[in-house]
């Protein structure tokens, strides 16, 4: 590493330190209330990556991103994990429930979340079937580590091992104001 951007670095580093050092003491006497930010019902983990995509739903769309939200809530798991849930549904499928395709399938996939009962996600019945397909995808969602820190995009290719692992990305954000707006409704 060069002498420059070494020394960059440290000072860089220096500033952060001392910043945190007397920002501390401030920061333990300020008053909480007034300082106190509204927070939005779903915050995702970072600024959503990339560029963002949005579809007008129709309401076939509205009721399956409301069953995979009470599927997610039926399970135990907080809105983030609807979030991941939506925002995977619509790259894979933009919230349809696909049944068979014939030769514009991709190969036997089905359903809100594209999964193919030859890799052992159910039945062609099962899949299709908004409540358990969410439940199996939560389900794999459930054994990734850390799945609610890491990235949206990161976490639903873990689950769904798709050829295009960056896509899911571009949906965290409608994903986000679904939960936000079906969340308590």
């Amino acid at each position: 590493m060069n002498t420059i951007f070494r020394k960059s670095m440290l000072s860089v580093a220096g500033l952060a330190f001392a910043g945190g050092v007397f920002a501390g003491p401030i920061a333990a006497h300020a008053n909480p209330a007034a300082d106190a930010k509204p927070v939005a019902a779903v915050q995702t983990v970072s600024k959503p990556q990339g560029d963002q995509s949005h579809i007008s739903l129709n309401d076939e769309q509205t009721a399956n991103a409301k069953a995979i939200i009470a599927a997610t809530k039926k399970a135990g798991l907080p809105e983030r994990a609807a979030v991941i849930s939506i925002a995977t549904s619509l790259q894979e499928s933009k919230l349809d429930n696909l049944g068979h395709l014939g030769d514009m399938n991709d190969h036997d996939s089905l359903g809100l979340f594209q999964q193919r009962p030859s890799s052992g996600w159910g039945t062609p019945e099962q899949i299709t079937n908004p409540e358990y397909s969410t439940t199996a995808f939560l389900k794999g969602l459930r054994q990734v580590d850390g799945w609610q820190d890491m990235p949206l995009t990161q976490a639903a290719q873990t689950v769904q091992v798709s050829a295009y692992p960056d896509a899911y990305a571009q949906w965290e954000q409608q994903a986000t104001d679904l939960v936000a707006q079906h969340w308590n409704s």
